[in-house]
């Protein structure tokens, strides 16, 4: 999430600054070494926890309007999820009464446990440099969930504060790396090119640019995510729940769609990277595997209409209006040098991810770059997006994971000035009144 949330903001406000985040790292990291020593959990539980229970309680509420949607789809079916999710959430840490220690073990174990088999898994599967260790976090997870709900050896009242001072610490760390980082950051070079991002050696090709970007225009084209969805892109597909919204589906025929992801910006800019050649099922667990033995020949779509003539019109579609056309020019301008593709490692989705990184970097920089790091990292919406891209590095990027970033980041940049209090009465005045849906 500060990975996101920095890049959002970009590293001008903090580059000179650099030793503040370096501080605020160590006194993190002292922080959870001194909690359990000075038993200050006690004493911060209370209002933490009832801040987050309005937080997800407000978060809940205003991702009720799926429920006004008519129509069976996946996407309501998530919608319906994160509401509810959102809300149980809520009144859990709200209502005293509910909140006990086996519930709240039961919930974070469920979480941890779900989260740790999920990366493992999928890293399993793709196999990209430093898969292993991937694996090794999700077994833990999964180990550290299991200790939870048991209660042994720790007590439960002792294991949640744990799992907290471990993700806080992570956090230190991250910071402490991250400041180091930007003091040797050249002011040319994107927060991207970092080694912290480089992992997955998605962003090679993060803009270097001269200068500032100039205002964003009047008049400047929506940037456009297009997504086919595995079941939108199928013909009269067999329903799987989530696996035919994130994975693959089957139609009628047999014949397996894995989706699509392009990005267009009117009228000269048109992200799709596609095979030469259609992969077949029949190719195996192999084909997943990132490495190089895996890599093909491919080639670049024109336009959407030409697209979508050829193929099928996208089943959904996401609008950013806040982002940098030159930074996201300069990252096509790297990219499209070099066509080779990769089912797991350079596929259509990993290649829309990173432009949408790269265009969307420094869109939300202000004067007050240490207030508005600490709004955005209050915003569940951004949390919603890290999670996401969290889980895209620890496997690879797909069509339904983009269509999830995108929305996610379309709320952070795009109305980064309401309130929650706006955003709560906006959608209370867009409720049905005659048992139609009104769009959000």
């Amino acid at each position: 999430m500060l990975q996101l949330a920095f890049v959002l903001i970009g590293p001008q406000a903090f580059r000179s600054r650099w030793f503040v985040i370096v501080i605020a790292g160590g006194l993190l990291a002292l922080l959870v070494v001194l909690l359990p020593t000075l038993d200050l959990f006690a004493g911060l539980l209370g209002p933490a926890r009832v801040a987050l229970g309005l937080l997800f309680v407000a978060h809940g509420l205003l991702a009720l309007p799926a429920l006004a949607e008519g129509g069976f789809s996946s996407r309501r079916l998530l919608d319906l999820a994160k509401a509810g999710g959102f809300l149980l959430l809520g009144v859990l840490l709200l209502v005293p009464s509910l909140w006990s220690p086996l519930a709240m073990a039961l919930l974070f174990g469920a979480a941890f446990a779900l989260d740790g088999l999920t990366r493992a898994a999928t890293a399993i599967l793709v196999r990209f440099a430093g898969w292993t260790i991937v694996v090794g976090c999700g077994l833990l997870e999964i180990v550290f969930a299991v200790v939870i709900i048991a209660g042994w050896p720790l007590p439960r009242t002792e294991a949640i504060p744990l799992g907290v001072g471990l993700l806080l610490g992570l956090s230190a760390w991250l910071m402490i790396q991250l400041g180091l980082m930007l003091r040797t950051l050249e002011d040319e070079a994107a927060i991207l090119n970092l080694p912290i991002f480089a992992g997955r050696g998605w962003y090679e090709h993060a803009p270097v640019l001269i200068g500032e970007d100039p205002p964003m225009a009047p008049d400047q084209p929506p940037l456009t995510v297009h997504i086919w969805t595995p079941a939108g892109a199928a013909d009269k597909p067999e329903r799987l729940l989530l696996i035919d919204r994130y994975v693959a589906a089957v139609d009628a025929n047999g014949e397996v769609s894995t989706g699509h992801s392009a990005l267009e910006v009117a009228p000269d800019v048109y992200i799709s990277h596609y095979p030469s050649i259609d992969l077949k099922a029949s190719a195996g667990a192999a084909v997943l595997h990132s490495g190089a033995h895996n890599n093909m020949a491919g080639s670049f779509q024109p336009s959407y209409a030409a697209e979508s003539a050829d193929w099928c019109e996208a089943d959904a579609h996401v609008e950013i209006r806040r982002y940098s056309p030159r930074r996201l020019r300069a990252f096509w301008i790297g990219y499209r040098q070099d066509s080779t593709y990769n089912l797991t490692a350079r596929n259509c989705s990993t290649v829309v991810a990173s432009a949408l990184d790269a265009a969307l970097e420094s869109v939300l920089t202000c004067r007050r770059p240490w207030l508005g790091l600490l709004k955005l990292l209050l915003n569940p919406d951004l949390w919603a997006a890290a999670w996401v891209r969290s889980h895209a590095m620890s496997g690879t990027w797909t069509p339904g994971l983009v269509l999830d970033y995108a929305r996610a980041l379309s709320r952070v940049v795009d109305q980064r000035d309401m309130s929650w209090g706006e955003r709560l009465r906006g959608f209370l005045s867009r409720a049905p009144r005659s048992g139609k849906a009104v769009p959000l």
